[in-house]
């Protein structure tokens, strides 16, 4: 289950990089949001009923349930107009919660630490973005979402899923070198490239503030 979740991150990810780029509506990302984040944190209800209090499956446990509320916070936050700020605060929340995970599976699975240094720095820009307004950023979180949900969730999901998940030192390494490369050209990208309105697109609600 965590692995179909984190398939589903990936589809999301990049739905939410491509609406922060103008790219796609808003209200198209959101549904998608309220999808995947309800199926998330259902899953994750069932994992930690199967899995019992065990250290590992709650941490794995917590992890859903981040993505999950992150997902359907968002995709409530652009269908109900609420002004994103609550959500970005949330997001920054959540952006040090990773961290601590990432500090916690660096001893046992340092890929996934590795990943979820990723996901909090994703997590660190759209509270940037959002609660700070820092609207130079913007360009630089869609790209990095864009770029980073094939390679920090889809791929290594199914990774998981066939039962190849690379846990060793080298992987990490490896890992994180190319999540340092994507965080690069993601911020070589919205510098290149043209500025997009932020609520441009057909669909989109009409900003809150």
């Amino acid at each position: 289950m965590p692995y179909i979740c984190l398939l589903l991150s990936g589809a999301a990810l990049l739905a939410n990089g491509l609406a922060t780029l103008g790219h796609v509506p808003r209200r198209d990302a959101a549904a998608l949001n309220l999808l995947v984040g309800g199926t998330q944190l259902l899953l994750g209800v069932v994992y930690v009923a199967a899995a019992g209090n065990a250290p590992a499956p709650l941490l794995t446990a917590a992890g859903m349930f981040l993505f999950g509320a992150t997902y359907l916070y968002s995709g409530l936050d652009v269908l109900l107009a609420l002004g994103s700020r609550g959500l970005g605060w949330f997001c920054g929340l959540v952006a040090f919660c990773g961290a601590l995970l990432a500090a916690a599976w660096l001893g046992t699975d340092p890929l996934l630490a590795v990943l979820w240094v990723c996901w909090s720095v994703l997590w660190g820009l759209l509270f940037a973005c959002l609660a700070l307004g820092a609207v130079r950023l913007e360009q630089f979180t869609g790209w990095a979402l864009v770029l980073a949900a094939p390679a920090s969730a889809t791929v290594p999901a199914l990774l998981g899923l066939a039962g190849f998940w690379p846990d060793s030192p080298t992987a990490a390494w490896a890992a994180a070198l190319l999540g340092a490369t994507l965080f690069a050209a993601a911020r070589a990208m919205a510098r290149r490239g043209p500025k997009v309105p932020r609520r441009a697109n057909t669909g989109d609600p009409a900003p809150a503030r």
